[in-house]
C-alpha cells in the first residue's frame, strides 16, 4: 500500500488499513468516520478483510465511500466470519449497493449489525434487503432512515 496512493488519506488513515492486512490481534474495532477514504480506501480495506480473523465493528460512516468500495466490501462479507457490526452510514451509496449487499446476507452468518442510513438506496435496495432477511438469521439491527424508500419499500 503506497502513500503516494491515496493522497487524500493521511498517514493514520493508511497504518490502520495496514493493521487490518496484518491480522492484528489489538484492532477488534474500527472507525474510519468522517476520514475520506473513498473508493480506493475503501477496495484496500475490503481486501485487507478477506483474511482478517479480528476486526469486529467498522464504522465508515460520511467516509465517501462510494459504489464501488461499498460493493468491494459487500463481497468480502461473504467470506469474512467475524464482523458484527458494520456503518455505512451518509455515503449515498445507492439501490445498487443495497443490493449487492442483500446478496452477501444471504449467506453471512456473522453480521448483526447493519447500518444504512442516508445512503439512497431506494424501494430497490429495501425491497432486496427484505428478501435478504427472510433467509438470514443473524441479523438484529438494521438501520435504513433518511433513504427515499417510499411505501412500497416499507411493506
Amino acid at each position: 500500500l503506497s502513500r503516494n496512493q491515496f493522497s487524500k488519506m493521511d498517514s493514520g488513515a493508511l497504518e490502520l488499513i495496514e493493521r487490518v492486512r496484518r491480522n492484528d490481534p489489538t484492532l477488534q474495532a474500527l472507525s474510519f468516520a468522517e476520514k475520506k477514504i473513498g473508493d480506493e480506501g475503501a477496495c484496500e480495506l475490503a481486501e485487507a478483510l478477506k483474511k482478517n480473523t479480528v476486526l469486529d465493528k467498522l464504522f465508515l460512516n460520511n467516509s465517501n465511500t462510494g459504489t464501488v468500495g461499498a460493493v468491494a466490501l459487500a463481497r468480502v462479507l461473504a467470506t469474512n466470519s467475524t464482523l458484527t457490526v458494520l456503518s455505512l452510514w451518509q455515503n449515498n451509496i445507492g439501490a445498487a449497493v443495497a443490493v449487492a449487499l442483500a446478496g452477501t446476507l444471504k449467506s453471512n452468518t456473522t453480521l448483526q449489525s447493519l447500518n444504512l442510513w442516508q445512503n439512497n438506496i431506494g424501494t430497490e435496495g429495501a425491497e432486496a434487503l427484505a428478501e435478504a432477511l427472510k433467509i438470514n438469521t443473524t441479523m438484529r439491527v438494521l438501520l435504513l432512515g433518511s433513504n427515499r424508500i417510499g411505501t412500497a419499500g416499507a411493506v
